[in-house]
Parts: C-alpha cells; sequence; structure tokens
C-alpha cells in the first residue's frame, strides 16, 4: 500500500501530489479516531452490560433461585437468565441453561471478584456472563443477551463510516483549495519561466508578497533574472564598442594593403622610404589589434571563468609589474611595504601594470612614483592630470580623455584595473594629485602578515 501511494504521489503534477498527501494524512486521522471511538464506545457498552448485570445478581432473592431453577431451565423472575453451576459440575437454570466454561466459572465457587466473559445459552444465543460465589462450592452464572450491544455497535460503526467519508470528502476539498492557494506563486513563477524560455525577455519580473519561502524564491527569481539582462546588456556594448573600435584599424589595415598590392599589380614600385613606412604602419596595426582583442578577452571572461584566488604577497607582484614597466621604458620610484591578500596574482600585476603604462604616457620622461602602504596602493604621474569632469568616465570601456586619442591605446586598460580590483574585494579610483598630475589609488583589503604557509 505504502509503495503503491509512493508511486501515485511521484505522478501527475504538484497540485495533485499535494492534495493526495493532504487528503490522506486527514482521512488517516479521521479514521484512526473513528476506530478510537468505536473502541471506546464498545468498551463503555460491555462496561455498562457487566455492572447491570452485577446489580441483578446483589438483587436478586437467593431462595428462589435455588428452589426454582431446573436443568431444562425454566421461566422466572429475572429479565434475562441465570444458572447455578455446582464444583460437581451439575447446572440449573432460570430461564434458557447459560453454557458453562468450569475452567473459568469454576474461579468464582470462592468469595472472589466478579468473573465476567462472553458466552452463548444452550440454544446458540450470544449473551455476556458475570459469574458470582452463590454458596460454598457453587456459582451463580447471570447472563444478557448481546444482541442490543450488537445493534448499539452497528448502528455506531455506521455512523462513523458515514462520519469518516464525509471527512475524506472534506478533506479532498479542502487539499484542493490549500493546494491552489499555496501553489498559486509557483504557478506564476513557472508561467515566467516558460514566457522567458519562449521569448527571452529577461525584463519579466514576478510580484512578491510575504516574506515566505515563495517570496523569496520569488525575490530571488527577480534578481537573477535582472542580472541575467545586465549581463546581455553589456555583452551588447561590448560588441557593439569593440566593433566600432575595430573599424578603425581594420580600414587602416585594408588602406595600406591596397596600396601595396595596387603597387604590384600595376608593375609602379613605390618609393622605398614610402614602402617601409607603410610596412611599418601596416605592423603597428597588426600590434594594435592585437592589444585590442588581448584588451577584449580580458573583459570578456565570465564570472565561472575566473582563475582561483589565492593567498599572494602584493608587493611582490607590485615588483614583478615594475620590472615591466621599466622594460618599457618607464622610470620608477617606489617605496613598498609588505602586504598580503587573497587575488589571482597575473590579473593584479596587469592591473598596476597598465596603471603605470597609462601614468607613464602623459608624464614627463616617463616618471612615474609608486607607492605601497597598509594594502594602499598609489600610482602618480607628473603630467597634466585630468579635468574634473572626465574623472567620472575613466573606468568606463573604450573611453578615452580628448586629450590622449592621438596616443596608443585601446581605451580599456583602465576598464580592465577596475575588473580586476573588484575581483579582488578592494576599489580603485582616478583624480588629480597635489601639486600636479594624476594620482590612481587602489586600495585591496589584506594583511600585514601571511595568514598561510608559503
Amino acid at each position: 500500500m505504502r509503495s503503491r501511494l509512493a508511486a501515485l504521489s511521484r505522478q501527475g503534477s504538484l497540485r495533485t501530489r499535494l492534495t493526495l498527501l493532504v487528503t490522506v494524512a486527514v482521512a488517516v486521522a479521521i479514521a484512526t479516531c473513528a476506530g478510537l471511538s468505536y473502541y471506546i464506545v464498545q468498551q463503555r457498552l460491555r462496561s455498562n452490560l457487566d455492572m447491570s448485570i452485577v446489580e441483578s445478581l446483589k438483587d436478586s432473592d437467593r431462595d428462589y433461585l435455588k428452589h426454582h431453577c431446573t436443568e431444562q431451565g425454566t421461566q422466572g423472575m429475572f429479565d434475562g437468565m441465570a444458572t447455578l453451576l455446582h464444583s460437581d459440575g451439575t447446572t440449573c437454570s432460570i430461564g434458557p441453561p447459560i453454557v458453562p466454561v468450569y475452567d473459568k466459572d469454576s474461579e468464582a465457587f470462592e468469595p472472589c471478584e466478579p468473573v465476567y466473559r462472553d458466552g452463548h445459552t444452550s440454544d446458540g444465543t450470544p449473551v455476556r456472563v458475570v459469574a458470582l460465589n452463590f454458596d460454598k462450592g457453587v456459582a451463580v452464572m447471570e447472563a444478557r443477551p448481546m444482541w442490543w450491544v450488537s445493534n448499539t455497535l452497528r448502528r455506531s460503526a455506521l455512523m462513523l463510516s458515514g462520519i469518516t467519508a464525509l471527512g475524506v470528502i472534506g478533506a479532498a476539498w479542502a487539499g484542493l483549495v490549500i493546494s491552489r492557494a499555496a501553489l498559486r506563486p509557483v504557478g506564476e513563477l513557472t508561467k515566467a519561466v516558460e514566457h522567458i524560455a519562449q521569448t527571452e525577455d529577461l525584463g519579466t519580473r514576478i510580484p512578491v508578497t510575504g516574506n515566505d519561502e515563495i517570496a523569496r524564491l520569488s525575490s530571488s527569481f527577480n534578481a537573477m533574472t535582472a542580472a541575467l539582462a545586465g549581463s546581455r546588456e553589456r555583452q551588447k556594448q561590448l560588441v557593439a564598442d569593440a566593433g566600432h573600435e575595430l573599424r578603425t584599424p581594420l580600414t587602416t589595415l585594408r588602406t595600406n594593403i591596397d596600396l601595396l598590392l595596387r603597387s604590384e599589380q600595376t608593375g609602379r614600385s613605390l618609393d622605398p622610404a614610402a614602402k617601409e613606412r607603410l610596412l611599418v604602419n601596416v605592423k603597428a596595426q597588426f600590434a594594435e589589434l592585437s592589444t585590442l582583442v588581448a584588451d577584449l578577452l580580458q573583459l570578456a571572461r565570465g564570472d565561472n571563468d575566473h582563475e582561483p584566488h589565492v593567498e599572494l604577497a602584493l608587493h611582490e607582484v607590485v615588483t614583478a609589474a615594475v620590472e615591466r614597466a621599466r622594460l618599457r621604458g618607464a622610470e620608477v620610484s617606489t617605496d613598498l611595504r609588505p602586504w598580503y591578500l587573497v587575488g589571482n596574482a597575473a590579473s593584479l600585476e596587469r592591473a598596476v601594470l597598465n596603471l603605470m603604462d597609462n601614468a607613464a604616457k602623459f608624464s614627463p620622461g616617463g616618471q612615474i612614483e609608486v607607492r605601497l602602504l597598509d594594502g594602499r596602493l598609489t600610482v602618480r604621474d607628473h603630467g597634466p592630470g585630468l579635468p574634473e569632469e572626465e574623472l567620472p568616465h575613466v573606468f568606463e570601456r573604450f573611453w578615452r580623455s580628448p586629450s590622449a586619442r592621438g596616443l596608443p591605446g585601446s581605451g580599456l586598460g583602465l576598464a580592465i584595473v577596475k575588473q580586476a580590483v573588484e575581483e579582488a574585494g578592494g576599489t580603485v579610483r582616478l583624480g588629480n594629485a597635489p601639486g600636479g598630475g594624476a594620482i590612481a589609488i587602489m586600495e585591496l583589503p589584506g594583511s600585514h602578515v601571511r595568514q598561510s604557509a608559503p
């Protein structure tokens, strides 16, 4: 039965299963109560019958019983029937003879508590029998027919069965109502998911009411779709911006290559100096494209593609970036204090190098200052600085200051810096330094001492 119920509960909709479970639970509870009530009524009826028999025996005329009972039984003064049982096994009765159970009824040969049992008369009528001590070696058994107890129990069983049936029907109706009310938010969530699956409309939202588990699920779903919509918009913007930025170097490349091909096809060779300039320009454009593609790949990494974060020494990462910047011609002065944090060394090194490359572009002679103290890294140049109205845009993708559009770069360097710093749980900002020049400030959470063994 349990296996069939489990199999049935796995079939159909969630509403059907919930209704079935509620119905079964209530039905079992009602049936248990009905069975317990039937048992109590049965015991109470037997107890009342036993008490009435005992009272009748106490009030009976012993002399009448001795002189008017016969072996075959006779009509007497009793509403029921009585039989005297002697120790030698002989009996005499008033009314229909009660068939004795000698092993049990003989307990009443001596004064004792009444002996109660079910029995029957010589003609097979079911009776309730109570045996009491009548005299020494003699027990009296009085009985009452069980038919009225049986009739009462039958009527009680029918009534309780009807109540149980009505209770099951009511439980099924209540389970259906409860399942509809409880699963309405789930139905709305299902419709929203199906709508998104069919239309890819990530702007769909589910109304949130209350603070239960369904409300939390709806809130989480809304947050998820909002995050997906934001990710899609960022992807679209990245693709649009990348297409715009790629158009210029590709156009220049195509123009230069067309000039070289036309020179070869027409037999009119270019001046060696002009040809060299074209080839140098092509090489520069290829380098610019390579840098732009690498920057785009860095920005396009998803959260699941991030390399694992480990504990690292930030001062060592900055030192490595400084060495690379010096190889590129920058003059870097440093003051680095130990600082340990959890992050990705390659991403942070590239972020620091991007800050130094950006500073070296605008600083006379490529002179920059790098300081690390208490997790606060500063990179300062001695250039002209930035207008205040441009500072809110410096970390946007592909944004470039009007004064720097003639300089090499993709406009993605500072965006990569921001992404790397935020992945490590830090913040970065760019401002104008006192005394001139720009200063980039990177703050990363960590400690002065290493937390784990190197």
